[in-house]
């Protein structure tokens, strides 16, 4: 499908050095373009997702966005040849703070679709964990590894792989680190649909239309209702369903 042109306030894919960003119609796709290192997450393309992530949040045009990756899979996690090239801990500190890229995808209050194939590893599954609805192409490989570098996972996979599949079922994948295939992921409920890799970027954008056509107030409110409901007991989620509900009616 050909994109439409951008708005005057949307980047181009010119503008940034690790992603591609294109619309079609009412759908942003952002596509992590480090090919050769199967789209390994290094600060250039944090800074690039701010930069994307931002114009996506003041695009009044953008009815959902779509996150996938070039080449040979989705994202091969961080790259691991920066650990250490920070020339302060607390700067570097400062910097991700100031460039809170997951608080950004998580509070985006367009729906956001995820289509992994490939390798969908670390820092990918955990972008993907911070979609709303994930596609993975049959074959793609997933895991957090980061145990057996010494390490936790630090964009969120601790909090939202327990949330997707099971507090037991993430820490077994979080403690051992090992590789789980695309049908198992969708058996245990981290990815929705499976499609063949040919046909993934077809289906996810078709998807993504489609989401992109609803009322955009009701979805932002689903949205919140589904981020700030599920931290509360039952009762006090179902007084601020009925809120909403009663917001939206009026």
């Amino acid at each position: 499908m050909p994109s439409s042109p951008s708005s005057p306030s949307s980047p181009s894919s010119s503008a940034f050095e690790t992603l591609l960003f294109e619309k079609h119609g009412a759908v942003a796709q952002i596509s992590l373009n480090r090919p050769q290192v199967v789209n390994a997450y290094n600060v250039q393309m944090r800074d690039d997702f701010f930069q994307a992530l931002s114009a996506v949040q003041h695009d009044p045009e953008v009815g959902c966005l779509l996150i996938t990756g070039e080449g040979r899979g989705f994202c091969s996690g961080a790259d691991l040849t920066e650990f250490g090239t920070a020339p302060s801990q607390v700067i570097a500190r400062q910097v991700r703070w100031q460039r809170d890229v997951w608080g950004q995808l998580v509070n985006l209050d367009r729906p956001v679709v995820a289509a992994v194939h490939g390798y969908c590893i670390g820092s990918g599954l955990e972008i993907a964990l911070l979609c709303d609805v994930k596609i993975a192409a049959t074959g793609t490989v997933f895991a957090l590894p980061e145990i057996q570098l010494g390490m936790i996972p630090a964009a969120g996979g601790t909090q939202t792989l327990p949330r997707a599949v099971g507090g037991s079922r993430a820490m077994d994948l979080l403690l051992t680190g090992r590789q789980f295939q695309a049908e198992e992921a969708l058996s245990i409920g981290l990815v929705t649909r499976l499609v063949r890799p040919e046909s993934l970027r077809e289906e996810a954008l078709k998807l993504a239309n489609h989401l992109a056509e609803l009322p955009a107030d009701a979805v932002a409110a689903m949205k919140q209702l589904l981020l700030q409901g599920m931290d509360m007991g039952l009762p006090d989620a179902l007084h601020l369903e009925a809120r909403t509900a009663a917001r939206l009616a009026s």
